[in-house]
């Protein structure tokens, strides 16, 4: 077996066989040939490129390299931080250069989303009691006439029961048509602070004060102060993210408009981030890669379908939101944030003092995670296996465009065939 493939596999956590079927499946299909082999010399030429730059050593133990990316990336967050006017994210004008930056770079344009008046009716027919009572109001219409539709919609998230909203509240989202969605920007905003205490429970378990809506083209900012080294580039690479991610959802609303008979049980699975729950059948393990819509290693990092052959459209989402990033160079040389460019697959295996090789991501967004949960003592490795699946099916189908179409027509199925 070639060593490409295993190497590969070994980042991947799977088995070399599964790998090695998969990729000879593909190239079968697509006549593309080498293309293990191609990815882990483009991996050894842009970790080679990297060291250099972090100015390590090629045998540098794997505790050094590390603290290099991590360095990288504290003074690359201190470029950004005075470039975007030392955002204060605590209300819209704090943060409106960042957020300004992002939707110039993201450059997404409209979307099809969920309407205004739509989304207040369900708020009408099923009240949110908990942010009612926390906001001193008599009733759902106090709150609607003196709160904004999206700034509540986006508090539902952390201010109601998780049951109460997955079983009651969206319960009303299999009587949505398509007519209730329209053609319109998305929008950004920094919710007021009077919602910061409502969310305390949410930032501790989502570790980040930026979400979305994507059935209503929102992405929200619970307002906080950026204290922390390394919390200006992962906001800003959020906000990327989300960007990219809600418009590649609108993709998936459009499409679902061809059968609307099916549209909100569509639209549900959606933003439900259904993934195949069984096995694939004998006879399509070696033909289908699944698709898999969610970070499943940040609930159970052995979840057997991270070692089964899928793509994942939030890797690609963050790959865009890199490249988004790297971007800014052309505008500002001096901000050396193209070193980053191309490094969302790229990883290596490095030796520890005590002589255990210890895997080591480049990927911009593990090495901002583990900055910013550094006190935790936490690393972020699963962003770059991701991206590695995701590259390896790029090059096999002939880029990134064409995988992300192939992604959303097979979309509701869960997995391709070939």
């Amino acid at each position: 077996m070639d060593k490409s493939i295993e190497q590969i596999a070994r980042v991947l956590r799977t088995d070399k066989h599964t790998v090695d079927i998969a990729c000879k499946r593909l190239e079968e299909l697509t006549g593309r040939k080498n293309i293990p082999q191609k990815v882990v010399e483009e991996n050894a030429q842009l970790v080679e490129k990297s060291l250099r730059a972090l100015n390590v050593r090629p045998d540098a133990y794997h505790f050094e390299i590390y603290k290099a990316l991590i360095d990288r990336v504290k003074n690359n967050d201190a470029s950004i931080f005075k470039l975007f006017r030392q955002p204060r994210c605590i209300d819209y004008a704090g943060c409106k250069t960042l957020l300004n930056f992002a939707v110039e770079l993201a450059d997404v344009g409209e979307g099809f989303f969920l309407k205004k008046e739509v989304a207040a009716n369900l708020l009408r027919n099923q009240p949110p009691m908990n942010i009612i009572k926390a906001l001193n109001y008599k009733d759902v219409n106090e709150l609607l006439e003196k709160e904004d539709v999206y700034e509540v919609f986006s508090a539902l998230r952390f201010g109601e029961d998780k049951d109460w909203l997955n079983n009651v509240f969206f319960a009303q989202y299999k009587d949505i048509k398509a007519e209730d969605f329209e053609k319109r920007p998305i929008i950004l905003q920094v919710l007021n602070d009077k919602w910061l205490h409502i969310a305390e429970q949410f930032l501790k378990k989502k570790y980040h004060n930026v979400s979305h809506l994507k059935e209503l083209g929102v992405i929200f900012v619970i307002p906080l102060e950026l204290k922390t080294p390394g919390e200006t580039m992962r906001i800003f690479g959020l906000v990327l993210h989300y960007l990219n991610e809600v418009a590649f959802y609108s993709k998936l609303f459009v499409k679902y408009t061809e059968q609307p008979s099916v549209f909100s049980d569509r639209l549900i699975s959606s933003l439900r981030g259904d993934v195949l729950a069984e096995r694939l059948p004998n006879d399509h393990v070696v033909s289908s890669w699944m698709i898999v819509q969610r970070y499943l290693a940040k609930d159970d990092e052995y979840d057997w379908r991270l070692f089964a052959p899928h793509v994942n459209p939030e890797a690609l989402h963050w790959t865009k939101a890199e490249d988004c990033v790297a971007k800014l160079n052309e505008r500002f040389t001096d901000l050396d944030l193209h070193f980053w460019q191309d490094l969302d697959f790229v990883g290596d295996f490095y030796r520890t003092e005590s002589g255990v090789d210890n895997l080591v991501s480049f990927n911009l967004i593990d090495t901002v995670m583990s900055l910013v949960m550094d006190k935790e003592m936490i690393k972020y490795l699963y962003h770059h296996q991701e991206a590695l699946w995701n590259k390896l099916f790029m090059e096999y189908v002939g880029g990134r465009d064409e995988m992300e179409k192939t992604i959303i027509d097979n979309f509701i199925k869960g997995y391709i065939a070939f």
